[in-house]
């Protein structure tokens, strides 16, 4: 089918919608396969019409197209059959089995197997993996998430997830377009055209009642299609439609001049006008690496030169599919900042994070949820002898200094700050609560205006504006790449965007232009007036496909618009606004949007609401009063929360059900517990080694039985690893030690002063644990022992246990299938003791690999079969990691130095990758970029000085805030991860016998795990073959206290990043 017969059955699903025509629009969409709408399969889904959904998704896929299908189809009838068991009704259970699961049989008849037992179970809720399934409600929830995951990275649905904008009633334009121009052809066209039909081409009648033809005009005299189109039903006086506006795009012809490079940014043409058309037209306006997407981008929103707004035909009032119960309205906290709040912005994935920027140059992180500030930090001059003679005079003369904006990255790790006389400062966010000093750059001559993060070349930039007339693009190291010069008043705020792979800036200066430009150096694309020409400020929608403004004129009226792009004209005035009296100016209007149907800006003591759809003001709010003329305010990006400035130096969080909902599950646990859910979506490398200093600055020392670290030891490969940091300028911490509270060393010398919990012995159990799991679930713990057999305890909920997650208060049970099966290794002619062990387990706990010298083998977690082994020695194998998306791709570290990427259903190796020198000691996925990490033997730190025990094994807590290391002489040492200053140190007294601790050979950890969701719990393998898992006391809730930091340097050396994966991290000395 051809694009514009595409096109057109688009128009028609449109018109069928307005027409409310909904069981024809989905059938068209199912037949024609151009759109799968997500909306109406969540309808189906979460109604349990699966008969539907499956009849709706056959348009798309089918069962064996590829994996992401079959797992669609698997997940949908899996749940008709749970749901058919839960209601006992076994006859329909095993009718499904038969007829919609067997298929999946042929791919993996184990689980097939597991599937049909289920029919033997009063309630399969027994299952190990079922436990966990609750209501039927519930269940449909939680598998219409994964089923949206697997939809959106199909790629048979790439493209045919979002309907292309289009204006109301867009068939029925196009139709009295073409009516009127057949009008147009009439030899003596009439003012009230009679028009019976469309089945037949329109035609005039002459006077005497003779039947003609249309006469046959040159199209090059056909005057242009003008505003007013007569509509199909009724007939007002027929006027000749004028010639449309002179609308200038962000590019010119290319047939003016065969010179001129086509260009564009996809925020597509505004209005210019005529006299500075020309002089448009006379620069290039692209970049090459931009030219190809631009051209055809351009192509596709170049207006058509008909005037604005050409469609009479009446179209369907939109109605709202969210009522005002979604506002957040309820006044759910008042927080007190100290000094007036000037700009607000909540973390991007961590929804009740604010970062509040104030008057006094001060930024604060506060945790809603908590109603706790995390960090504050004063403001401060980084360096003042980096700074320009004029800023020195300027800060002589008058040292106060607020902020203009704040700002998170799109990612949440950087935090931009700009100030009211020319700095910007970058800090580095460590979750939960911890900062750090990137970049202080003197951006502007007098007041940094705003600030923004962009990705021009997929390259994280800094973009500023200020009072002296520029907008200026920064990279992560202070470099200015581009300084972009056209206004002639102060540029007030910036908006940087992109249109699929075209990156762009809007910028709004005082005298009320707005303008536009690419990155490059030719100058603006766009020079139009906003309303009310003074300040105005510039945003997107959610999904970055609507564009709106907001500002405030000189006379104090406020103006809230929406544009529409494609002509570069307003599209929609949205009216609520106080008249204010003639000259009065009290201060400009803030606004902000959320859920792509929510606008909302304060003025006159009040919040105002508007649908985005509908002109009218929704509703408008005091909050319980106390709001400035003009309040200052922020959405979250879920729009739940919306954060509103106060007169009294502060601000009010308000919310709706689902904010109220989210902030009372806070309820009075310590912050630590509240790790987000998105810490460890993406992986992040620090150039630093594992453990490159120690520093404990202990102020008091308690007799031990043996020795522990105590000072920094050199590494081999040399360098400092702070080096490698992503810091320009030295850490400079702001918060001072309680001198009346010396910082003290946490010393743990007897079980009563922690929690610890040992693992039961079983009868298999090894001489020594080599690798240690959690269960990515973090109810269960694997082990793998010297004897290469593989042990799982797990721990069920209970009424000491409600959650049934691992913890140091309850001892779990040995997990062994009925069969009385264990998972025992292949070794080979390898002795286990003296081969490289590697275990892995797959994202869901399904399964786990591992290899000790032998074959390595996958094993299923809930039968302990051998599904099935592959890569046999030599060379043997040292690491393994399982594709986060794809159980069946494994990335395997070999003895050699190479890694294997493996296909475990096609048993064949896809790519070998060759660069390490020595064995490969760690490999690493990230969760949301396509990147393989790796680590090699190829260097080792070798503690030195009075480190008399070496470090056997160490790993990162789950939010990477802390590092656990186990020591040869037996203690356990927990750091800090962004200095590596101890903080905990447990000796073997606490958790060993006086036998073992005596005991010849000596017993040691070897191994140790972090919980892959408590940051505090951690579980230590040791040499005998026993398993403990330890935490803090719960009155307690962490090990310990950070040390103190003098002048924000740590025993002489600058911290270095420590957001790395929650990787084991392997130091075994051999």
């Amino acid at each position: 089918m051809s694009s514009l017969s595409r096109e057109l059955v688009f128009l028609i699903l449109q018109f069928l919608d307005e027409e409310k025509f909904k069981e024809t629009v989905h059938k068209l969409e199912q037949e024609s396969g151009f759109y799968f709408n997500i909306k109406y399969f969540e309808e189906k889904v979460l109604a349990g019409e699966w008969d539907e959904v499956e009849r709706y998704l056959s348009g798309f896929t089918k069962v064996d197209d590829n994996r992401y299908s079959m797992k669609i189809f698997f997940e949908i009838r899996k749940q008709k059959y749970l749901e058919a068991l839960d209601k006992h009704d076994r006859a329909k259970a095993v009718d499904i089995l038969v007829k919609d699961l067997k298929v999946f049989s042929t791919f993996n008849e184990e689980l097939f197997k597991e599937i049909t037992q289920l029919l033997t179970l009063e309630n399969f809720r027994e299952n190990e993996q079922l436990s966990k399934y609750g209501d039927t409600k519930s269940a449909r929830s939680i598998m219409l998430i994964e089923l949206k995951k697997l939809i959106e990275a199909n790629p048979l649905f790439r493209e045919k997830l979002v309907f292309p904008t289009l204006k109301a009633s867009r068939l029925r334009t196009l139709i009295n377009q073409s009516l009127n121009w057949q009008h147009q052809l009439c030899k003596n066209p009439r003012p009230n055209p009679d028009i019976k039909t469309l089945f037949t081409d329109h035609t005039c009648s002459p006077p005497n009642g003779a039947r003609t033809s249309p006469v046959s005009v040159p199209l090059a005299a056909v005057p242009k299609a003008g505003a007013a189109y007569p509509p199909l039903v009724g007939h007002p006086p027929f006027q000749p439609p004028p010639a449309g506006p002179s609308l200038a795009g962000w590019m010119t012809n290319a047939a003016v001049s065969s010179s001129i490079q086509s260009a564009g940014v996809a925020a597509s043409s505004m209005p210019v006008p005529p006299n500075q058309a020309v002089s448009m037209m006379k620069r290039p306006t692209i970049t090459d690496y931009q030219s190809a997407e631009s051209e055809q981008l351009i192509k596709r929103l170049r207006p058509s030169g008909h005037g604005i707004d050409e469609a009479t035909y009446p179209a369907p009032i939109p109605q709202p599919s969210w009522s005002l119960d979604d506002l957040p309205k309820t006044v759910a906290c008042t927080l007190s900042q100290g000094s007036n709040v000037t700009s607000m912005d909540f973390h991007p994935s961590r929804h009740t994070l604010l970062l509040v920027g104030s008057a006094n140059g001060e930024i604060t992180l506060w945790e809603i949820g908590l109603r706790e500030r995390l960090v504050s930090k004063p403001f401060k001059i980084w360096d003042m002898q980096a700074c320009s003679p004029q800023f020195q005079s300027a800060v002589a003369k008058d040292s106060s200094m607020s902020i203009n904006r704040v700002t998170w990255s799109p990612d949440g790790d950087l935090m931009g700050v700009a100030f009211t006389k020319h700095l910007i400062h970058l800090h580095a966010y460590q979750q939960p609560n911890e900062t750090r000093q990137v970049l202080e750059i003197e951006a502007h001559s007098g007041g940094v205006n705003d600030i923004a993060f962009s990705r021009p070349n997929k390259q994280l930039c800094v973009v500023t504006c200020g009072d002296d007339k520029l907008i200026k693009v920064w990279d992560m190291h202070g470099q200015k790449i581009f300084s972009f010069e056209g206004h002639d008043a102060p540029v007030y705020s910036i908006c940087p965007h992109h249109k699929e792979t075209i990156q762009f800036i809007f910028s709004t200066s005082l005298d009320g232009k707005i303008k536009a430009w690419l990155y490059d150096n030719m100058g603006s694309r766009v020079d139009y007036e906003a309303p009310g020409k003074w300040c105005t400020t510039m945003l997107y929608s959610a999904d970055g496909t609507r564009l709106f403004s907001c500002g405030t004129s000189k006379d104090g009226d406020s103006h809230l618009v929406e544009w529409n792009e494609s002509e570069g004209s307003i599209k929609r005035t949205y009216s609520g606004f106080c008249k204010k009296p003639s000259g009065v100016v009290q201060g400009v209007v803030q606004f902000d949007t959320a859920q792509n149907h929510i606008l909302a800006a304060g003025e006159d003591n009040q919040i105002k609401f508007w649908d985005v759809d509908n002109t009218n003001m929704l509703t408008c709010i005091e909050a319980d009063g106390g709001l400035p003329g003009f309040p200052g305010l922020r959405f979250n990006k879920e729009g739940n929360l919306l954060a509103v400035t106060t007169v009294d130096n502060g601000f009010k969080i308000l919310a709706n059900s689902d904010g109220l909902r989210s902030l009372r599950a806070f309820g009075n646990r310590p912050f630590e517990a509240f790790r987000s859910p998105y810490e460890a979506s993406a992986m992040k490398v620090s150039g630093a080694p594992v453990v490159a200093g120690i520093s404990p600055n202990i102020g008091r020392m308690d007799h031990l039985d043996r020795n522990s670290p105590a000072k920094p030891s050199p590494m081999l490969n040399g360098g400092d690893p702070a080096s490698r940091s992503i810091d320009i300028k030295p850490r400079i911490s702001e918060e001072k030690p309680d001198k009346a509270k010396p910082w003290e060393l946490m010393e743990v010398l007897n079980p009563q002063q922690f929690r610890v919990a040992t693992m039961p012995e079983t009868p298999d159990q090894a001489t020594k644990v080599v690798r240690l799991l959690y269960t990515n679930s973090g109810v269960g713990l694997l082990a793998l022992g010297s004897n290469a057999i593989q042990r799982l305890w797990k721990w069920n909920r209970s009424e000491q246990n409600p959650s049934g997650k691992a913890t140091a208060s309850v001892v779990p049970q040995h997990w062994q299938p009925n069969s009385g099966l264990v998972m025992a290794n292949d070794t080979g002619e390898a002795n286990p003791e003296e081969s490289v062990p590697c275990i892995a387990l797959s994202k869901n706990d399904s399964y786990v690999m591992s290899a000790c010298g032998g074959k390595v083998s996958l094993f299923n977690m809930m039968t302990f079969k051998v599904m099935t082994t592959f890569m046999p020695p030599p060379p043997a194998s040292t690491f393994l990691a399982f594709h986060p998306q794809d159980n069946n791709i494994i990335a395997i570290g070999m003895e050699d130095s190479t890694i294997h990427i493996y296909n475990v259903r096609v048993d064949e190796v896809k790519t070998r990758l060759k660069g390490h020198q020595k064995r490969i000691t760690g490999l690493a996925f990230s969760n949301s970029l396509h990147i393989l990490v790796s680590s090699g033997a190829d260097a080792q730190w070798i503690p030195q000085g009075t480190l008399s025990a070496p470090i056997s094994h160490a790993s990162y807590s789950c939010n990477s805030q802390l590092v656990f290391a186990t020591f040869t002489d037996g203690n356990v040492a927990v750091f800090d991860a962004d200095n590596l200053r101890l903080r905990c140190r447990i000796a073997s007294s606490a958790y060993m016998s006086s036998t073992a601790i005596n005991s010849n050979p000596a017993i040691y950890p070897y191994v140790v795990a972090a919980h892959p969701q408590e940051p505090n719990q951690f579980a230590v393998g040791l040499s005998d073959g026993s398993v403990k898992v330890m935490e803090p006391l719960e009155s307690a809730g962490k090990w310990g206290t950070p040390a103190p930091v003098e002048n924000g340097v740590a025993n002489g050396r600058t911290s270095a990043s420590s957001a790395t994966s929650n990787q084991a991290m392997d130091q075994n000395q051999r």
